[in-house]
């Protein structure tokens, strides 16, 4: 048995984000979609991310502008413009505990992720920051990212995956990478396990200092 947490980062795409969401609806699987927020003031960005918090999916903060690590740019300024404004964004459709994912750059887990200040932001405003241990790179491999995937499932008891609903192609082959994951014996569950959150509920653990910049010029 394999549990998997699936999650979608760059949306909403309207192009995209309906059919991955009509996918998981009719598998029954809910996840996390994790917008960008500049696409959420384009009215259909917006429709698509209604439609994933009516249908049970929670809905995550993933940066403004995803254009550079958040470790790469430190100051409150950033942190207002990449963060807060995002927030903002989202609105009503935030869970309780709003929650975050940094800009890995390619998926990478370093001091690149976060800024003192992006860090110190997160904890007061209670955010819980998601991470991940698998990113199957789809879309640089539109096509063969599947397999990929699946050998990280069998890598771990527990996997937290990122996916993108792009228009690269990749997400044609959701529904196979679903029906192969179940054949294996996959559980899904919408949580996530806890060693890839960093901060969860604005309290920080010992493993928050890995994903920190202690140096501007990181």
């Amino acid at each position: 048995m394999y549990d998997l947490t699936l999650t979608f980062d760059n949306g909403p795409e309207p192009t995209v984000t309906p059919l991955v969401l009509d996918v998981l609806a009719r598998r029954k699987i809910k996840t996390t979609f994790f917008f960008i927020g500049s696409k959420l003031v384009n009215p259909e960005g917006r429709a698509c991310a209604d439609r994933a918090k009516a249908e049970g999916h929670w809905i995550g903060n993933h940066t403004w502008t995803h254009s550079r690590p958040l470790g790469e740019q430190p100051g409150l300024a950033t942190v207002e413009a990449e963060i807060s404004q995002t927030q903002l964004e989202i609105g009503a459709l935030s869970e309780t505990t709003p929650l975050f994912r940094p800009m890995g750059g390619g998926g990478n887990l370093n001091q690149r992720l976060l800024s003192k200040e992006a860090a110190d932001n997160l904890q007061s405003n209670k955010f819980t920051c998601v991470l991940w241990n698998s990113v199957p790179r789809d879309w640089s491999d539109p096509d063969g990212w599947v397999e990929t995937a699946l050998g990280h499932l069998a890598q771990q008891p527990w996997t937290l995956m990122v996916l993108h609903d792009l228009p690269t192609g990749a997400m044609r082959h959701l529904d196979r990478f679903l029906e192969q994951a179940t054949m294996i014996g996959t559980r899904f569950r919408q949580d996530f396990p806890s060693e890839c959150l960093p901060i969860e509920n604005g309290k920080a653990k010992n493993s928050l200092s890995k994903y920190v910049s202690s140096d501007p010029e990181l």
